[in-house]
């Protein structure tokens, strides 16, 4: 399965669709399917990386339609053992303003019908989702961005809704009363399938805008205007990335996320 292409695997989402100038192509197969577009490999803080835009390059493909599975199996068929998974977000608490970034430590499901697992038998396999994202990657985030003088919230939970449509006022209340901060449309079954394949994940979450039931004076957030202010971020976030990307270490001794199975059968 495995070929030592590249250490590090980015997912674009909406508005980052490129991350190299200086590339190559690669078209992976995988037992899933495609993934969402040929595989860039490009070099990054001296490491290799490699780069997937989600949606595809030309965003073809809605979050309820991604090929979550294959994107997965073809980064760790590349070698890949770290997963950073930027994406657009709304913010669901006032001081969570958009421009700034979340590292998020939680999730909740709120998709239907999705793919969320690799193990469909005959083994049966539980794998715990209480602690999604790696914490060693989640620390070493939180500090790049800062060093990038970005503003960090170092902790949210990301409520995961089914797209492609934008919440109804209502949910979007019911959510900010449970104290959530984050909501985006692509970071399930995502992080939860690099859990499955024992691979660190790492959520940052670019806020774009509020979400339309936090407050009585905020627009209806729109799909245009989430990747026009992703656009005006996307330096903010390549800074991050490559501070990040420095400090990744080749040795996973600081987290338990590869041996994520030992526990998950009998």
């Amino acid at each position: 399965m495995t070929e030592k292409i590249a250490d590090i695997g980015v997912f674009g989402g909406s508005g980052f669709y490129k991350l190299f100038d200086d590339m190559e192509e690669r078209a992976v197969e995988t037992p899933y399917g495609a993934p969402s577009d040929k595989i860039v490999i490009g070099t990054m803080a001296g490491k290799k990386v490699a780069f997937l835009p989600r949606h595809g390059a030309s965003h073809q493909i809605p979050p309820h339609k991604i090929n979550y599975r294959a994107n997965l199996y073809a980064m760790k068929s590349l070698g890949v053992t770290r997963i950073i998974s930027p994406c657009a977000a709304g913010s669901l608490q006032k001081n969570v303003a958009p421009g700034s970034f979340v590292v998020c430590d939680q999730f909740v499901d709120r998709t239907t019908g999705r793919i969320d697992t690799f193990y469909d038998g005959p083994i049966a396999t539980h794998v715990s989702a209480a602690d999604p994202y790696c914490p060693e990657l989640r620390q070493l985030a939180i500090k790049a961005g800062r060093d990038a003088g970005i503003t960090m919230h170092e902790k949210g939970t990301v409520v995961v809704i089914q797209g492609p449509r934008f919440s109804s006022k209502a949910e979007s209340k019911w959510f900010s009363a449970q104290g959530w901060e984050v909501i985006n449309m692509t970071q399930y079954p995502e992080a939860h399938l690099a859990h499955e394949l024992e691979l660190c994940v790492v959520n940052i979450a670019l806020i774009t805008d509020y979400d339309s039931g936090l407050a009585g004076d905020v627009e209806p957030v729109s799909h245009s205007e989430v990747v026009k202010v992703f656009g005006q971020n996307i330096s903010k976030l390549q800074a991050l990335l490559v501070k990040l990307i420095a400090e990744i270490k080749p040795e996973r001794t600081a987290c338990k996320c590869s041996e994520t199975l030992s526990h998950a059968r009998v």
